[in-house]
């Protein structure tokens, strides 16, 4: 019962955990480059140091965004109701 109730909760917070870790790559990415966007891997016009540089960035950004927001909700959870979403 405890999972079933948390799960919904957990999806939205990972949504908007997503959106955040967007903004802040695109935040970052446009200071360290200058560039409003990151190079696609489909764009002929960066070479592959530059392509991978950036997935690098982002999958950091993005693990690093959704580590916090799951173990944020998952306290939250807790102190909401006294229990951890996995007991």
């Amino acid at each position: 019962m405890n999972k079933a109730l948390y799960k919904p909760l957990g999806m939205v917070v990972s949504a908007l955990g997503g959106f955040a870790a967007s903004m802040l790559f695109k935040q970052v990415w446009k200071r360290a480059t200058g560039n409003e966007d990151a190079p696609r891997a489909t764009d002929r016009d960066y070479s592959w140091r530059q392509v991978l540089l950036a997935a690098t960035v982002q999958g950091a950004i993005f693990g690093a965004v959704k580590a916090a927001v799951d173990r944020a909700s998952a306290a939250g959870y807790r102190k909401a109701t006294g229990k951890w979403p996995d007991d």
